[in-house]
């Protein structure tokens, strides 16, 4: 072979080596682009979806802070209001809100041992350990747990001995896991999806049946309060400091009813308005004579109805833990009563009354309107249920529109104390999943 060709081969093979050469560059660049692309495609939609729950949560407070105070229930239209907070569609995504009322849950730091235990899934062992987490003392219950079994776990912190300033806390509680706190409705739709029905083949995990288990964290809360005012904002009567004169003026109710107040306060007082009635109280009031104008005469349940809202015994501005019996499920209404054998009746029997109502129940007395509820039962709710609520929970799903298909989708929730102006965020969380982050802005 002359060196010619040989020479023209060598080129040849140089310059297929160049091609390929290029080829892999082109590639890598095409690639690098792609993926750079891809980064800013991800970023733009991180921003948009961020701004979108933050429209979101934005839309729910200015619900909130509009909606009437009398009262608050589930026909209000912070908790029905499909065209303000429903796959509202905005530049690029779209946004879902739904605000939840932390009034309509059972308060983790004021239940009691007998209303945790009323909970799916709750143990003596974890009841224990929440009581001596948030207590301020050192000595463990007989199933409980205090700093010295924290302190000798392989990756130690402290316990509170004090109240929860999250509910996702509980999580730092012996023998509480995400399955417990979580349950199946780890995304918070309230709704079984596949992956929630479908055992271990795909988080989380579940047992398989049809019917969701939306674990505690849809029935405890650690922000409910309820401010000592009435539906008008006025300061409520202390029933155990008013005079009768007071009484009468304020509560607009006749002499022998202020006397018999006055008259059977005993030296350490009224502790709930309950006490105001008896077992065989009469419905209606009775007609007096003149004779009868100075005699202390009991509360009928009708005058005590109209008074129930303006009365009190509490001395503080606020009432950590009430209940809103317009809105707390039948698990929280049924927890309230403890072991009473007939609480699942009593409280289906306060679902049933407070659906026939257009704006639920305006005072705790109307409880007594509800035809499950005796006398002896309202006296046992009386001191822990309210019909008002000024802290909840909005959670805000937004996603990135790409032509015909989604992209990114990004979750908020926070928790909106509205009692002030502006309304206070009291916990804020932002991100991909937020029912497992181990950070959490208070």
């Amino acid at each position: 072979m002359s060196s010619g060709v040989r020479n023209k081969g060598l080129v040849l093979i140089a310059v297929l080596w160049m091609v390929v050469v290029l080829m892999v560059i082109a590639a890598a660049t095409g690639q690098k682009c792609r993926l750079d692309t891809r980064v800013r495609v991800l970023g733009t939609e991180e921003v948009r979806c961020r701004w979108a729950c933050r429209a979101g949560v934005e839309s729910a407070v200015a619900v909130l802070n509009e909606d009437f105070r009398t009262s608050d229930s589930l026909a209000d239209l912070w908790s029905d209001n499909l065209e303000d907070f429903n796959d509202v569609v905005l530049e690029g995504c779209r946004f879902t809100a739904e605000v939840f009322d932390e009034a309509g849950k059972l308060n983790i730091n004021t239940a009691s041992s007998e209303q945790l235990m009323q909970l799916d899934n709750m143990t003596e062992d974890i009841v224990d350990a929440i009581l001596d987490w948030r207590d301020g003392d050192d000595n463990p219950r007989s199933d409980g747990a205090e700093q010295g079994y924290y302190q000798n776990l392989p990756y130690d912190y402290p316990i509170r001995n004090g109240p929860f300033k999250t509910i996702r806390e509980l999580l730092l509680v012996k023998g509480v896991n995400e399955q417990l706190l979580y349950g199946e409705d780890t995304n918070f739709n309230r709704l079984l999806d596949y992956n929630e029905k479908d055992g271990d083949k795909s988080p989380p995990p579940d047992d398989g049946d049809d019917e969701l288990d939306r674990g505690w964290i849809a029935y405890m809360s650690c922000y409910s309060y309820d401010k000592n005012v009435d539906a008008m904002g006025n300061e409520k009567v202390n029933i155990n400091e008013a005079d009768e004169g007071k009484l009468q003026e304020s509560l607009n109710i006749d002499k022998p009813h202020a006397k018999w107040i006055v008259e059977n306060r005993k030296d350490d007082g009224y502790k709930s308005i309950a006490d105001l009635i008896r077992k065989g109280s009469e419905k209606e009031p009775k007609e007096t004579s003149d004779g009868d104008s100075d005699r202390a005469t009991p509360l009928d349940l009708q005058t005590f109805k109209q008074i129930a809202d303006k009365i009190t015994v509490d001395k503080e501005d606020q009432v950590i833990g009430r209940v809103n019996v317009n809105t707390a499920p039948k698990v929280v209404l049924a927890a309230l009563l403890g072991e009473d054998e007939s609480a699942e009746r009593i409280a289906d029997g306060i679902i049933a009354y407070r659906e026939g109502l257009l704006a639920g129940m305006e005072s705790i007395g109307d409880l007594l309107n509800a035809e499950s509820v005796g006398v002896e039962d309202f006296k046992k709710l009386a001191a822990q249920v309210t019909t008002r609520s000024d802290v909840f929970t909005v959670r805000c799903f937004a996603t990135a529109e790409r032509g015909d298909s989604s992209g990114l989708t990004l979750q908020t929730e926070a928790v909106v104390d509205r009692s002030s102006r502006p309304c206070q965020i009291v916990y804020w969380y932002e991100g991909p999943t937020p029912y497992l982050a181990s950070y959490e802005k208070q």
